[in-house]
């Protein structure tokens, strides 16, 4: 049976971004029959940043309520978290085994970060980031991985993991095919389009985060910066409408194209209105849905993860089985 797998990290909030560029994807894909669905929180790797652990535990629960609230069914799809399955962790390590150096000094994310946070940012945790990553993937026998444009890297580097694997010890890995879609796979800060929409930079107004109430989401759709001109169009020459229009056009169902039509003549601040508010009405029923499973004495989300854990933990430990007697490790 095929099988897909992702993930969503619980380093705060999630974002809008979060929700158009995956989410709202995987709730339409695991309704697909004949493929197991697994949806997971990798917790461990929100370890890099040093989270509260009083944080890094509501936000482990909350980003499972987020999946539940966007449609995911934990019936018919495994919800589970990363850090419960101690498999994902024992066969990074021996995975480390099977990847260079060189390649992880080429990873972008490990570039970038690192350069951010000076030498006492540079852990090993986030140099080995992607080969914990390699070990969630690998696990599972995933066929497909849908990600984000960033993560194809990673995904690639899981590809050479298994192939240096299999050629050597036989087939034991399936390798998996990376997925990106095409419109909303990566939307960007309202006040920067040139970089992702990050939960870490929403105290610059460039983030709209799944909890913010109507009034916050016009706000900073009002205050969103847009290009030279005043013709609602996109382009490569207008980053920050053609991202305006990606986020319209994928929650309204609407073509870019029909959108800048029906706003030919008009100005931003209509268009800007406007979105906000079907943004607003497209979070609300999920906010509401986040609150109920969250509410104190509901088991909606721990039944899901019991649900998860056990189909999750029966392949993983298997297939950490197989790869340990390959090795020759008691």
């Amino acid at each position: 049976m095929k099988r897909v797998l992702s993930g969503v990290k619980p380093t705060g909030d999630l974002t809008l971004g979060n929700y158009i560029g995956a989410m709202k994807r995987w709730a339409t894909m695991s309704r697909q029959e004949g493929v197991e669905h697994f949806w997971f929180v990798p917790n461990l790797h929100a370890l890099t940043i040093r989270p509260n652990p009083a944080e890094l535990k509501h936000n482990t629960r909350s980003a499972v309520a987020w999946l539940m609230a966007a449609g995911i069914d934990p019936a018919t799809s495994y919800i589970f978290v990363q850090s419960q399955i101690p498999a994902h962790s024992e066969l990074t390590w021996i995975l480390n085994n099977y990847a260079t150096l060189g390649e992880l000094n080429r990873m972008t994310t490990f570039k970038d970060k690192s350069s951010k946070m000076g030498s006492e940012g540079q852990l090993v945790g986030l140099f080995d980031y992607p080969v914990l990553m390699a070990a969630d993937i690998l696990l599972y026998d995933a066929d497909e991985v849908p990600i984000g444009e960033d993560q194809k890297q990673h995904v690639e580097l899981t590809r050479d993991i298994a192939t240096r694997f299999n050629n050597l010890h036989g087939e034991t890995f399936r390798v998996p095919e990376p997925t990106i879609q095409a419109a909303g796979a990566r939307i960007m800060d309202l006040q920067d389009p040139t970089k992702k929409m990050s939960k870490s930079d929403e105290d610059t107004g460039g983030c709209i985060l799944l909890s913010d109430e109507p009034a916050v989401i016009v706000k900073k759709i009002m205050r969103a910066v847009t290009d030279s001109g005043s013709q609602i169009s996109g382009g490569a020459d207008k980053p920050a409408l053609s991202n305006l229009l990606v986020i319209y056009s994928t929650l309204s169902g609407k073509t870019v194209a029909s959108i800048e039509e029906d706003y030919a003549g008009r100005g931003y601040g209509e268009f800007k209105k406007d979105l906000a508010k079907v943004v607003a009405d497209e979070l609300a029923p999920l906010q509401a849905k986040h609150a109920q499973l969250m509410k104190p004495g509901n088991d909606k989300i721990d039944q899901a993860l019991e649900h998860g854990w056990w189909r999750a933990s029966e392949l993983a430990n298997a297939k950490l089985a197989q790869v340990k007697e390959l090795l020759g490790l008691l």
